[in-house]
């Protein structure tokens, strides 16, 4: 069986990956709007832990109304959360068996709920897997320290494949780099470069 993972290059979806290669053979998916090249580092961290990887071309339509939606909220949560729905729809609309994504269970953004993961495996055929649902932040914390090599840092200073860094981007194409920090609160940011594989 085959199972796309929604892969940003960070820790919680290539623990995710990590979780499901037993079961499944894995593909790393990095899905992105063609506002920056930020896919890239994804591919390599997929090259340099041994996974195959894709890139799935997401509407960039939803990228601008998600951007506009940050900007009236003010903050990114709803954005991002519309960003990654639409991710899971595309990713379950392709030949995968399965979809998974590295959403943990203390996440707040971003959440699938019990009825949309139903909704998107009734309506595509595919199995909905969250392997990190049943961690917490410390739990994949500590997994993430035995198994991978990790570079932490800044959210605007990590170069990794995520909706956050596109819609980063796009608001500051438009409204100017200073409306970043007011929007976006500051947080920390991990980039895979290695896995210890036993």
């Amino acid at each position: 069986m085959e199972v796309g993972v929604l892969y940003s290059g960070g820790k919680d979806s290539t623990l995710a990956a990590l979780l499901l290669e037993e079961f499944y053979d894995v593909t790393l998916v990095t899905g992105h709007f063609g506002i920056s090249d930020d896919w890239k580092h994804a591919r390599e961290t997929a090259d340099a832990i041994g996974f195959a990887f894709e890139r799935l071309e997401l509407d960039p339509d939803v990228a601008h109304e998600a951007a506009d939606r940050i900007k009236e909220d003010g903050f990114p949560r709803n954005g991002i959360q519309q960003v990654h729905q639409h991710a899971l729809e595309e990713l379950a609309a392709t030949e995968y068996d399965a979809v998974a994504d590295g959403t943990r269970r203390d996440d707040r953004v971003p959440t699938v709920s019990r009825a949309q993961a139903q909704s998107l495996e009734d309506r595509h055929g595919v199995d909905y897997i969250a392997p990190l649902s049943g961690f917490g932040r410390t739990a994949v914390d500590r997994l993430v320290a035995s198994r991978l090599e990790v570079t932490v840092g800044p959210s605007e200073e990590i170069d990794r494949a995520d909706y956050e860094a596109e819609l980063r981007t796009l608001i500051a194409e438009t409204d100017g780099s200073e409306v970043i920090a007011d929007i976006f609160p500051d947080h920390t940011q991990t980039y895979v470069t290695g896995v210890h594989r036993d």
